[in-house]
């Protein structure tokens, strides 16, 4: 079991990541932007933390880049969950210091597979 922080601005997208993520026994804190779910990463320690790109308030690349100056996040794995496909988008987020990519709409085997490989 892990404890998960996912982040965003879709309520059904967090409903299918919630979902999918308590199935498989871990535990899910959900916040609905960045800078929601930067501030619940500063009073909680996370394992994983799934975010989406285009959110309001803090997007998912500075909200990685802001998780990773903290001392707690710089090596916990970051998944990025997107429509984007573009492969500059892709280029920014690896910079920004994630640990994956997950293209919307997901497959929850694929997710939890991805949640599984990263928390290895």
């Amino acid at each position: 079991m892990a404890y998960i922080l996912i982040s965003d601005d879709s309520i059904s997208m967090r409903q299918m990541l919630l979902f999918t993520l308590m199935e498989a026994d871990h535990k899910v804190i959900e916040a609905c932007d960045g800078l929601s779910a930067l501030e619940l990463a500063k009073k909680h320690l996370f394992d994983l933390i799934i975010t989406d790109i285009n959110m309001p308030q803090l997007d998912g690349l500075s909200l990685v880049s802001k998780l990773r100056a903290l001392p707690n996040y710089q090596y916990k794995p970051i998944l990025l969950i997107t429509t984007e496909t573009d492969p500059e988008k892709k280029k920014m987020a690896k910079e920004a210091g994630a640990t994956g990519w997950i293209v919307k709409p997901f497959n929850p085997d694929k997710l939890l597979a991805a949640v599984n490989r990263v928390l290895r």
